[in-house]
């Protein structure tokens, strides 16, 4: 007996692969599976590329309901292709409303907000990175940051690290701590029969 997966029906539009697999992650802990709601992620390669996306699966493309997350420094270029494609967008109440949420930094500073410096070094600790992270902050541009500041350059600066950091961060989140963005635009995908 196989089991049928449904067609997509909607579609997360987010800046890059750390968003995605967090949106996964947290889907995956709550009992969801994105894939089975008919629920794709979409990795667009940065905030700059969501024009050619909400024009092939928004309003004048395949009119498949639209989500999606970006980080604060990338909210102008969400506004002005949601504009562009009709939506209001004069405030981030009126992207929620469509299901656009914007992270109050970005994805990286939520989670580690939401988890706490503890936890986050503990986690590093689990994934054999503490060591890599204690001298990552006795560089010379490191050593004045606040630690939090340190944890979030600290993810980015080796390939595939953001990518694992996130989700590992996001396994983490107990249900009631998830950042509201994120809580919403999960709520926001869930379909009506739920």
């Amino acid at each position: 007996m196989s089991v049928q997966v449904p067609a997509v029906q909607r579609v997360v539009l987010v800046e890059g692969p750390s968003d995605a697999a967090v949106l996964r992650v947290l889907a995956d802990a709550r009992g969801r599976s994105l894939d089975d709601e008919g629920v794709d992620v979409i990795s667009m390669g940065g905030a700059t590329n969501i024009g050619h996306y909400l024009r092939r699966f928004g309003p004048r493309g395949r009119r498949l309901i639209l989500a999606g997350l970006c980080d604060a420094r990338e909210e102008r270029f969400f506004r002005r292709a949601l504009r562009g494609e009709g939506f209001s967008t004069r405030t981030r109440d009126e992207m929620a409303r469509k299901g656009f949420y914007v992270c109050d930094v970005d994805l990286e500073d939520e989670l580690l907000r939401a988890l706490g410096v503890e936890a986050v070094e503990a986690i590093l600790e689990r994934e054999g990175e503490l060591g890599l992270f204690r001298r990552f902050q006795w560089q010379p541009a490191q050593r004045q940051r606040a630690i939090h500041d340190q944890l979030h350059r600290f993810a980015g600066v080796r390939s595939g690290r953001k990518v694992r950091f996130a989700a590992s961060m996001a396994s983490e989140l107990p249900r009631e701590d998830v950042p509201a963005p994120l809580r919403a635009l999960l709520e926001f995908v869930k379909p009506s029969d739920e």
